[in-house]
């Protein structure tokens, strides 16, 4: 820890709001989430959390999925500057029928060790968090932080799902992709495939939690971000349907820091396709077009039960390099311990 991350012990006032923020606390919290990321090398907040966080700030709405605890440190004494200081925020991104309330926690680096991730933890648990017949509830820890694992045990949540981050940086030895010659893959087309790509990203991924569940509002926040980009995103099509897609990311560098990184963003084959070979080919094809990028190294996201994908990510030379944690309360029916 450099002298300019001293740990210090803010006055904190803890502010609870519901619905849209302003768009000065979404500031405030993408400058917090860039602060934890920058030191723990994991982003505290999921991107559809943030996708959340904007579009409730742009609509204005008061009926908005959201749920914040702001943890706002008041400036030092004597100190010219006397602003406050956003110290840790928890995010509840509240969801529809079925779908559970997801809590995100983050404390600042310098400001940890100081009991502020439990005042959040307790004002939320108190509130939108207290046990509610009907609601399912759950919380991400990014990385294998200790203190995440604390808090939950504390408040009586135990782990159910893992989230495996996997890095790949043997690219050269990927072999090329083999389709079947009926088909073919072509880059996304702004403003042609978005509905037919929502289609089959539902049909690929009916009985997955997050990623089944996007909508065109949804695709379109995605499709504004500065790391889109349409050569990136593949299509694979036989006789005019689209059969499955390979959608990649890179992550940018930092000067003097990263090396930018790419991601096998999402892999997915509709049901009637499967079978063919085409989810292996479409991850080949999307590492061949990483490369080509002059990239380094890829990573990706798996769920670590999910076995051929895993096995299949081993053989590329995928290896596991990091994990999310999923936790949920113990006393929820149908939340077995992971």
């Amino acid at each position: 820890m450099s002298s300019e991350e001293t740990q210090i012990a803010p006055e904190t006032t803890i502010e609870l709001s519901g619905g849209a923020p302003t768009p000065d606390q979404v500031d405030a919290l993408v400058e917090l989430a860039h602060a934890a990321e920058e030191a723990d090398a994991n982003p505290p907040f999921s991107e559809q959390t943030l996708v959340e966080l904007h579009k409730a700030a742009d609509s204005g709405a008061m009926d908005a999925p959201l749920r914040v605890a702001y943890a706002w440190a008041a400036p030092d004494e004597g100190s010219t500057d006397h602003q406050y200081l956003l110290a840790g925020a928890g995010v509840v991104v509240l969801g529809g029928e079925g779908s559970p309330d997801v809590l995100e926690l983050v404390v600042r680096p310098n400001c940890r060790q100081h009991g502020i991730g439990g005042q959040l933890a307790t004002t939320l648990a108190d509130d939108v968090l207290a046990p509610q017949p009907g609601r399912i509830q759950r919380a991400w820890a990014h990385g294998e932080h200790d203190a995440a694992a604390l808090l939950a045990v504390r408040h009586g949540w135990a782990p159910v799902r893992e989230l495996w981050r996997m890095r790949l940086t043997s690219l050269d030895e990927i072999p090329s992709p083999r389709l079947p010659e009926t088909v073919t893959i072509r880059p996304f087309e702004t403003g042609r495939d978005e509905q037919a790509w929502l289609r089959a990203n539902v049909a690929a991924f009916a009985d997955h939690p997050e990623q089944g569940r996007l909508t065109r509002e949804d695709l379109d926040a995605r499709m504004a971000e500065e790391w889109f980009e349409p050569s990136g995103f593949l299509l694979a099509e036989e006789d005019g349907q689209l059969l499955g897609f390979h959608w990649t990311k890179v992550h940018p560098g930092e000067d003097g820091g990263s090396e930018p990184l790419g991601e096998v963003y999402v892999v997915g084959v509709v049901p009637d396709a499967q079978g063919r070979g085409l989810g292996y080919s479409l991850t080949l094809a999307g590492i061949e077009h990483l490369r080509s990028q002059g990239l380094g190294a890829i990573m990706l996201y798996v769920d670590s039960d999910n076995t051929p994908a895993v096995e299949l990510y081993r053989r590329l030379g995928f290896t596991r390099w990091d994990v999310d944690t999923m936790y949920a309360p113990v006393t929820e029916p149908g939340a077995e311990p992971a």
